[in-house]
């Protein structure tokens, strides 16, 4: 079973708003744009589409990666993955591997607790205050990922929404993001002992929210993404064999003994300056909670340095990346 498997179901790099709410539909200058494209192939004797369909695809790429991966031992058999790749200067979906099924939150969750915390501060003007205080316990959550801060937070949300404990938190961004946090759900505090394994959602649901982020669709969404900024240990650009290290990364980590994951946003830039940012979403799950953490999840954070270092590689040479 070391192919890609019933887990890694692939779903096609689907750009319509109505099914992933994280790209926009092809209009009518983009159809023709395309149409004379093929046409100036043709003419220009580069090669056809049933040519190009041959080309790997990112896609194919991460695909061919993962399934190394397995053959290798670096991700297992029991173990499901995820992946989503959107690019925002094509404004396209790159990957979308296993991207619909909900899948262990841990603190990647953490960043839809902070802006449940901020849809709950709209509501509530004059009541609620986003104070000092306040800033420093979301830091703690999201940089340092403070169990007790997050906890902290959320007892908020719930004091100012019917006191229904941890699921206030997602009703709360449900009531007011419906299509954001379709696969979400969040149903428990985070134990004392960090184990926390009942919160879930989907690497399309992280996907979106980045989305809305980095579009400001959500209150307060530049302060959300200086949080998420601050430098902290993430899998995504660090350690990354060919990323630069004066990237911009927002992202969370997610970490149990079940449970390897990150999603954010990378910024890059071109040779000319220009901003190229992608959001990449990476879960790597498994069935049975490990009897040797620290080598397993230090393994599963070398695999998605892999994978986010071909995903990486693909955008410096389609947009000429400094």
């Amino acid at each position: 079973m070391f192919g890609i498997s019933q887990n890694e179901q692939l779903h096609g790099a689907r750009s319509s708003a109505d099914l992933s709410g994280d790209a926009p539909t092809m209009d009518r200058r983009s159809f023709i744009g395309r149409t004379l494209l093929a046409t100036g192939a043709v003419l220009g004797g580069l090669p056809m589409a049933a040519d190009a369909a041959r080309l790997p695809t990112l896609q194919g790429q991460v695909v061919s990666l993962v399934n190394r991966l397995r053959a290798e031992g670096k991700i297992r058999w029991d173990e499901k993955t995820a992946w989503s790749v959107y690019d925002f200067t094509g404004r396209k979906k790159l990957v979308s591997i296993n991207e619909e099924e909900p899948l262990q939150a841990a603190s990647m969750m953490k960043p839809f607790v902070a802006q449940a915390f901020f849809y709950t501060l709209k509501d509530n003007p004059g009541r609620l205050q986003y104070t000092a205080s306040i800033r420093g316990t979301m830091e703690q959550m999201i940089r340092k990922s403070s169990n007790s801060a997050t906890n902290e937070i959320m007892q908020i949300v719930s004091r100012y929404n019917g006191n229904l404990g941890a699921q206030a938190t997602e009703r709360v961004l449900k009531r007011h993001a419906p299509r954001v946090f379709r696969q979400t759900s969040i149903v428990e505090y985070i134990p004392s002992n960090g184990r926390t394994y009942l919160n879930r959602a989907s690497a399309r649901d992280y996907s979106r929210f980045l989305f809305a982020q980095w579009h400001r669709q959500m209150p307060h969404s530049s302060e959300l993404l200086d949080i998420m900024a601050l430098p902290n240990h993430d899998r995504i650009t660090r350690g990354v064999r060919n990323m630069p290290s004066d990237v911009r990364v927002y992202d969370k980590t997610g970490s149990t003994a079940m449970l390897c994951g990150n999603m954010g946003i990378i910024e890059c830039r071109d040779t000319r300056g220009r901003p190229r940012p992608y959001t990449f979403v990476g879960i790597i799950e498994k069935s049975n909670r490990t009897d040797h953490y620290g080598t397993w999840i230090t393994n599963r954070s070398n695999a998605m340095r892999e994978v986010s270092n071909q995903v990486y590689l693909h955008m410096q040479s389609h947009h000429r990346l400094a």
